[in-house]
């Protein structure tokens, strides 16, 4: 029977309380969100064999997601991604962030959307359970320009779709750039790494970013090469080649641009635990992250040692850095202009 569940996952330093809630729909399927940073904890999904195992990366506690989380799960913002030099320009006067990821600044600062306090409100329809998560972000939060009302609603359908919904309004032009950072595995439990994953993308170019992973403005065709997915390929097949762009990551940490599509752009598989899932997004771009940085520190949820290459983000956006790139569409915000976005994700057995 679908429902939500409400408990106390733990306190903050500062001593605010976490709630933690578990979408279940009517397939038993179920998705633990923190109203801390809105953090997407677990999903649950069955493999081919029937087991119900967590296919995202996630701590036990949440001093672990106050201390040491690479983003795990987290709703980021104001702005995904980097921004050149944490400064941008709107009608010539200049905004200053915090420079949190060496000059530059990453997924809107040293306290972003990650790392807030979201009110909430449960919705149950007659085929799907919602979470709606609330937060005004400050004018002068980190840097960023006006007052921001954010809305993100987690939808989990009878149908085994998860919907995340993205919406905001400021009261001065603004940037606003909002995505997921869960990090996928469908293996179950985290049993095995991503590389015998398979990727396939709706997308025929890919941008090339520097050794601090800011896009060069190159909007680079993928055939043939190793950013290449527009067939069905495993993640590890070409990782770890030789090439600048993937030396300059570690691997995988780049900006595809979709083709106009109106099925799925993004599908994942994995052949051995038979689960897959197809993402499809009203967003131009997806940055894959494929946990290149990532190394033994951690200890994630059921004990399980981190690793390189455990997980794998999938982050639906507009383009990144976009501020201060002349070659690409950039969209800055006006005062009271309503920002949406929505990303789709299907799960199924292969």
């Amino acid at each position: 029977m679908k429902t939500i569940k409400k408990s106390v996952f733990g306190k903050l330093k500062s001593g605010e309380e976490v709630l933690e809630f578990e979408l279940i729909n009517k397939n038993n399927i179920k998705v633990k969100v923190l109203n801390y940073g809105g953090i997407i904890r677990e999903i649950i999904t069955p493999g081919k064999d029937g087991k119900f195992e967590n296919i995202v990366l996630g701590f036990d506690t949440i001093s672990e997601y106050e201390e040491q989380s690479p983003y795990f799960g987290c709703i980021v913002g104001r702005s995904a991604g980097r921004i050149s030099k944490g400064r941008f320009e709107i009608d010539g006067q200049e905004y200053r962030l915090a420079q949190n990821n060496g000059v530059n600044n990453l997924h809107g600062g040293n306290k972003g959307f990650d790392k807030a306090i979201w009110d909430t409100k449960n919705l149950i329809d007659e085929d799907s359970v919602s979470l709606v998560l609330n937060y005004l972000s400050v004018d002068g939060e980190e840097g960023f320009p006006g007052n921001l009302k954010t809305q993100v609603t987690y939808t989990l359908t009878d149908q085994n779709e998860f919907e995340i919904k993205f919406s905001g309004v400021s009261d001065k032009k603004t940037l606003i750039n909002l995505t997921n950072h869960t990090y996928f595995n469908l293996s179950g439990n985290l049993k095995d790494n991503i590389l015998n994953h398979k990727l396939t993308l709706k997308a025929d170019n890919v941008i090339y970013v520097d050794d601090q992973t800011i896009p060069t403005g190159v909007i680079a065709d993928v055939k043939g090469g190793v950013f290449d997915f527009t067939e069905e390929k495993k993640i590890g097949e070409d990782i770890n080649k030789q090439e600048e762009q993937l030396l300059n990551c570690g691997g995988y940490d780049h900006p595809w641009v979709f083709n106009k599509s109106k099925i799925a752009q993004i599908k994942l598989e994995d052949e051995k635990s038979g689960r897959g899932m197809e993402i499809s997004t009203d967003q131009p771009v997806v940055v894959i992250y494929a946990s290149n940085q990532m190394g033994d520190e951690l200890i994630l949820s059921g004990g399980r040692e981190s690793e390189r290459n455990l997980g794998v983000c999938l982050e639906t956006q507009d383009y990144p850095d976009a501020i201060n790139q002349p070659s690409f569409p950039c969209k800055v915000y006006e005062s009271g202009e309503v920002y949406t976005a929505c990303t789709k994700y299907k799960f199924f057995n292969c």
